[in-house]
């Protein structure tokens, strides 16, 4: 083990018995299983374009497949869990089925989907509201036993971009990650990652605040996920659409990397990969 190991030894997760190691940060690949999300809605309309997207995410290298079916758009309303679980659970099971290797991951705040989709093959969950929305989702995460995604969210989608305001951003986070971090150890979930949340409940300079200080998160010694992908933090300063926004994208994954990010949230799996790549050779040299 080298030196650095031995005082910081790297980050894993244990996906139903498969290790995952983070000492090169991942990237998962987002596959929005509904009509209306923010960039890429209607996709995926049915189990084969599912599996048409998770073989071309594999070939370019994601490491996880976040798989959701409720969109989390500035404004967007809370999903029934009936109509999430029609749209998911037909694609999960084909894709499972066609690439019985990949990792799954599942976007959703909701416990009952969260279960049926763990049972359907999925290995971990994804909850924006780090349970909030769902108060069963800690428990049900627990006796799951998979490990958890939770994300800082101020508010929710609907009215989460109406006027946020904290006393000190990165201070109000790390509070909320603290008591959320407690109280999931304490149910026996250890398998946990810290979403901080970007363009979710943060005006456009808190964004670029939260990226600056991400490294400070790495006080929780957790995995740290990042998520920009073609969002409006990048397309208000850029003026340009999200379907324009891949060169930013790129560019505030590479400053995430270089302030501890773990795992890249992202639409563009080729590209990320070239981030991790480059920003890892480049590390080598210093």
């Amino acid at each position: 083990m080298k030196k650095e190991e031995f005082f910081n030894p790297p980050k894993t997760i244990n996906c139903n018995g498969k290790i995952i190691n983070l000492s090169s940060p991942l990237v998962m690949a987002v596959m929005n299983i509904t009509p209306d999300s923010f960039y890429d809605g209607g996709s995926c309309r049915n189990p084969m374009d599912a599996i048409k997207k998770a073989e071309k995410y594999l070939a370019e290298g994601a490491d996880i497949l976040d798989m959701g079916a409720a969109s989390s758009r500035p404004g967007a309303g809370i999903i029934d869990p009936g109509i999430e679980q029609q749209r998911l659970l037909p694609a999960l099971r084909a894709v499972v089925k066609q690439f019985p290797e990949a990792v799954i991951s599942i976007d959703t705040y909701h416990a009952n989907t969260a279960k049926a989709a763990i049972e359907a093959g999925a290995h971990i969950i994804n909850d924006i509201s780090a349970g909030n929305i769902d108060r069963e989702m800690f428990d049900t995460v627990a006796r799951l036993q998979v490990p958890y995604i939770m994300m800082h969210m101020q508010g929710r989608p609907e009215d989460m971009q109406q006027k946020p305001v904290y006393k000190h951003l990165i201070k109000d986070i790390a509070g909320f990650f603290s008591e959320k971090v407690l109280q999931l150890k304490g149910k026996g979930v250890h398998d946990i990652i810290l979403d901080p949340g970007f363009g979710f409940g943060k005006t456009l300079e808190q964004n670029y605040q939260l990226l600056a200080e991400l490294e400070y998160f790495r006080i929780f010694e957790l995995p740290i996920l990042v998520g920009f992908s073609r969002k409006s933090m990048i397309n208000k300063v850029l003026k340009v659409s999200p379907a324009d926004a891949l060169n930013g994208t790129t560019i505030l994954n590479t400053l995430a990397i270089e302030n501890g990010a773990d795992i890249l949230r992202v639409h563009d799996v080729r590209e990320a990969r070239e981030v991790i790549k480059i920003t890892g050779f480049y590390k080598k040299q210093r």
